[in-house]
């Protein structure tokens, strides 16, 4: 067993506890992992704030890290002390239905399909006084220490910095794998991304990869802008400033509403929007954001019936044991800059000080 320091949520709605906890070895089939960096994704405030109704407290937040493997469980064949891993928030588990499927990238071992705030074996690797404490996604980075099923670990570059490609674990893939995996963005092609985060910047780095012409970037917060100026948006617009509907700006921009459009925030407001701001006919909305549990969208069927396409992308659109490793080799070759992400960094005693500025826009 060993002890370490972890940020706890003993509650819905209370700040993160930093505590000592007991992290015990790897069973079969499953990987102790030291954390070295994690980065805080909105995602991990929605399990803060109570909005994801499948998490179970107390639990250790965090899915968006990277680390050194400690120790290997029986069994445990890819990976071996001293590799340095990103742990998957969306697991492959290479047996399943859809693991097994070339075209998918969704396991059936997802927490959307059953929930992982136990291991496999419905058991717990962590206590805290003398409390069980549950996992998040099974990977739970804001533990010094954490332990994950085999098929939900990367093994990476052992050249890769990781704390700079902890973001790939989370943010970084879902942004820029939107682009380049799930909408396949062409050459050429004109784009319009909804919401600035770290994921929705993501997306514009892999539309420029892609070659796309017109990157229109989209956000009621200014001072996002000049970053995704930089990280190859050509125009960037605030819904604010305009007294009509913000698809309909879009299509006066291009003509008939852009090739491929991204929602990254999670409201079905924006949803809506993102789906009427992409051509009628050709045009590709791809959605991004996590919306709310009890989220509902209404649509006006003849948005669809002229032909666009409406998909959902999950952590990049392409298995994540492979996608990953292959997006820390193209990071290490400078394909992009993915630091240009990265605002602060802060100690994990720290860590509610990094969900105010999260919070902040900041």
């Amino acid at each position: 067993v060993i002890r370490c320091r972890a940020a706890v949520a003993w509650a819905v709605g209370k700040p993160l506890s930093v505590e000592e906890v007991e992290v015990a070895p790897p069973k079969s089939g499953e990987v102790r992992i030291k954390i070295v960096a994690t980065g805080i994704c909105r995602t991990d405030d929605h399990v803060i704030k109570g909005s994801i109704a499948s998490v179970d407290f107390p639990v250790i937040p965090g899915h968006e890290g990277a680390g050194i493997v400690e120790s290997v469980g029986e069994g445990v064949t890819s990976v071996k002390p001293g590799d340095k891993v990103i742990p998957l928030c969306l697991p492959n588990c290479g047996e399943c239905t859809f693991c097994l499927n070339p075209e998918a990238n969704y396991c059936l071992k997802c927490h959307f399909s059953e929930p992982q705030n136990l291991l496999p074996d419905k058991t717990s690797r962590f206590t805290c006084k003398g409390k069980q404490i549950h996992h998040f996604m099974w990977v739970s980075t804001f533990a010094e220490y954490t332990v994950i099923p085999e098929y939900a670990v990367a093994k990476i570059d052992p050249a890769a910095p990781l704390d700079k490609v902890c973001l790939l674990g989370c943010g970084f893939s879902t942004g820029y794998g939107a682009a380049v995996n799930t909408a396949k963005v062409k050459p050429g092609s004109t784009c319009a991304v909804f919401g600035l985060g770290g994921v929705g910047l993501s997306v514009v780095m892999g539309c420029k990869v892609a070659g796309a012409s017109r990157i229109i970037a989209i956000d009621i917060n200014k001072d996002k802008f000049a970053k995704a100026k930089q990280l190859g948006a050509t125009d960037c617009i605030n819904p604010q400033d305009f007294k009509k509907p913000i698809q309909e700006v879009v299509t006066e921009m291009t003509g008939h509403g852009v090739d491929y459009s991204f929602e990254v925030i999670g409201r079905v407001d924006t949803m809506t929007a993102a789906l009427a701001s992409c051509n009628m006919n050709t045009g590709v909305c791809v959605m991004v954001g996590v919306a709310a549990s009890d989220a509902v969208i209404s649509i006006d069927p003849l948005l669809l019936l002229t032909g666009r396409t409406w998909k959902g992308s999950l952590l990049g659109g392409s298995k994540a044991r492979d996608f990953i490793p292959k997006l820390v080799s193209s990071y290490l070759e400078k394909k992009f800059n993915s630091d240009l992400l990265i605002t602060h960094t802060l100690p994990i005693a720290n860590v509610n000080e990094g969900f105010e500025l999260l919070r902040a826009g900041k």
